[in-house]
């Protein structure tokens, strides 16, 4: 039987879920994970604990539930359920309050919250994201952390994204099209922005089953247009001396991350 998982908090529950996550992707276990954010009042600590109780009533095993709650009163409600609690920050912040000799003032919605002060920062960075994204205008690169390159359909756009809205980056992507191969450069404006420059990569095969599901059986997916589109935007990234990472078996985290620790980019964490 499936074992249960709550992700519960008084806030958005995003740090219950990473951390819970984390932890049960250790195990080749199937979990069957229930979210619930804002449990912000008594009423709605007692109605998570009826749905705690309910499942370990129906199917014998006591859940799993993973907190991040700042209220005491509402923290002493989930103890008192069926379930097995992982308190995520209580079991950091007694030893750290030892350790810096500092009381923690915890306040909701402190993390993830608008009141965050990188928040606008991160904001502006999405907007640039989205609003330069392939390509689509070339006047505002030089106001771009990073700018990443490669083919259609190689992973650009999820990554400046995800840049974005996890670390705050300004991040640009512009692509390589089927017209640029025979003459493969950079623009003027990319060449003036070398420094920024990060391409990415990707395996021909790969790339032909993701362009085969967008436009299947045309010039643009088949594997001869995806080996020569790959091959010379590769050799253009040697030649310029461009750093690059090969997305091929990476997730948008990973590939992120990798480009992160390549070009020594500061993360701002939100």
């Amino acid at each position: 039987m499936t074992q249960k998982v709550f992700y519960i908090s008084d806030g958005t529950a995003i740090t219950a879920e990473v951390f819970g996550h984390a932890v049960l992707s250790q195990f080749p276990v199937e979990f069957e994970a229930l979210t619930i954010p804002f449990v912000e009042t008594t009423a709605k600590a007692k109605s998570v604990i009826k749905q705690i109780n309910d499942s370990f009533i129906t199917t014998g095993i006591r859940p799993i539930v993973f907190h991040s709650i700042i209220k005491p009163e509402i923290r002493e409600i989930i103890y008192s359920s069926e379930g097995v609690d992982y308190d995520f920050l209580n079991t950091f912040v007694s030893p750290l309050e030892q350790q810096l000799g500092i009381k923690a003032s915890p306040v909701i919605h402190r993390t993830h919250g608008k009141a965050n002060h990188t928040y606008e920062a991160r904001i502006d960075a999405i907007n640039y994201a989205m609003d330069n994204d392939d390509g689509q205008t070339m006047k505002h690169m030089d106001k771009a952390d990073i700018i990443l390159l490669g083919v259609s359909r190689c992973g650009k756009t999820p990554s400046s994204l995800y840049l974005s809205m996890q670390f705050g980056i300004k991040a640009a992507n512009y692509p390589f099209t089927e017209d640029d191969m025979d003459n493969l450069k950079l623009p003027e404006v990319l060449k003036r922005n070398k420094s920024k420059l990060f391409g990415l990569t990707i395996d021909p095969n790969r790339l032909h089953e993701i362009r085969q599901s967008r436009l299947e059986n045309s010039r643009y997916s088949s594997l001869r247009q995806c080996r020569l589109e790959v091959k010379e935007v590769e050799m253009l990234y040697k030649k310029e001396r461009i750093p690059f990472v090969n997305t091929t078996n990476h997730s948008v985290e990973e590939i992120s991350t990798k480009i992160l620790d390549m070009t020594g980019l500061e993360r701002h964490m939100f």
